[in-house]
């Protein structure tokens, strides 16, 4: 389907025929907003263009030729209107700039979509599918967005990508309203607009490399500074974190630290922006002893479930999935299996289980903690 059986876009390439469109959009209006973006060799995502629209008006908006700066904020940082998204965690991330606390008002349509029986993690062209009846064509995704100028392809692909969002939108708005899943819905995109915004950086990454789940403590401290660092590294460099330091070579280096400078190049080879300053700069990081207070503030790592924690998943699991379908909702959504996989090795509540998902399972997971 072409562009021109559905909706015109207009092109935008300066700052004051933007602020002329959004001027003209009500505030309180649901506002269809997408993006397109490369991150093959960078940290941060590249805003390559940017698509709104509202009410069958419908526009691209090219941030190479111009400063979009704060013009989004007015209307959708800090007005009434609602700014609807699919899937939009990396949208998010990638708008941080211009909306540095997100949407003050976001709909994700693919949450909603798991929240009214439609599946966990639908695609938007499997929703359009569902609940418009057009089939998408897909030959655009793997698209060079930055190159300019885009093609009639291009830019239909990327106008049809906010095209329907009105009608998905009006649709999932009123499902979410009969199963009275609409403030459930809020505080999971509320949820997910505070993780995009949180650009400081896990400040206990190490629990994610079960591999260590068995070290010392002292080991896990050395870890956790190795990782904080290749995560700033990485955020001022503006390269990704795999090509400081993969994640086999962090473990590597915090279980046997390097004896040298010459001994650390030598198993860095291969690391793509592990250049001479930052050689020197991790060998230096690496040298101090950890300290007490270094182990005490790290978290240990959550290994996997043994013995009795074992059992205890799985009447966790067969719980979830109950209530899942008592709810009519997917298990996933509920309850993720690596959330109840670390309460179960932790005895810790998992912050992704706080809000909505605390008052529906709290009680009942933690009778079946392991004694």
């Amino acid at each position: 389907m072409s562009l021109s059986e559905t909706a015109a876009a207009e092109w935008i390439d300066h700052r004051d025929a933007l602020q002329a469109w959004l001027a003209a959009v009500p505030a309180d209006a649901a506002v269809g907003l997408d993006t397109e973006f490369m991150r093959r060799n960078t940290f941060y995502p590249q805003l390559a263009l940017l698509q709104l629209g509202w009410d069958g008006h419908h526009a691209l908006i090219d941030p190479l030729a111009f400063e979009i700066g704060d013009t989004l904020q007015p209307l959708l940082g800090a007005g009434p209107a609602v700014t609807v998204m699919h899937s939009a965690s990396e949208d998010l991330e990638t708008l941080a700039p211009l909306l540095p606390d997100g949407p003050r008002i976001l709909f994700d349509t693919q949450i909603a979509a798991a929240f009214v029986g439609m599946g966990l993690g639908i695609s938007y062209r499997a929703l359009v599918a569902d609940l418009v009846g057009v089939e998408l064509d897909k030959g655009e995704t793997r698209s060079d967005w930055l190159q300019r100028p885009l093609t009639a392809s291009q830019c239909s692909y990327a106008a049809l990508d906010v095209v329907y969002l009105k009608t998905i939108h009006e649709q999932l708005a009123k499902r979410l309203r009969q199963r009275h899943r609409g403030a459930w819905h809020a505080e999971d995109c509320e949820r997910l607009k505070n993780r995009a915004s949180h650009r400081a950086g896990d400040s206990q990454p190490q629990r994610t490399m079960r591999a260590a789940a068995e070290w010392p403590a002292a080991q896990q401290a050395l870890l956790r500074r190795l990782l904080q660092w290749r995560d700033r590294s990485a955020r001022r460099l503006d390269v990704p974190r795999p090509w400081l330091l993969d994640d086999t070579l962090a473990l590597s280096l915090a279980q046997r630290p390097p004896a040298s400078l010459a001994d650390l190049e030598q198993r860095g080879r291969g690391q793509r922006a592990l250049r001479s300053a930052q050689r020197s700069e991790l060998f230096e990081l690496l040298a101090p002893a950890v300290s007490p207070e270094e182990i005490a503030t790290t978290a240990r790592i959550p290994g996997h479930p043994q013995g009795e924690a074992k059992k205890s998943l799985a009447a966790m699991k067969q719980l979830v999935d109950s209530l899942a379908g008592e709810l009519d909702l997917p298990p996933g959504l509920l309850c993720p299996r690596k959330a109840l996989e670390e309460y179960v090795v932790t005895a810790e509540w998992p912050e992704f289980l706080e809000g909505w998902r605390r008052d529906v399972l709290h009680d009942r997971l933690v009778a079946l903690l392991p004694g």
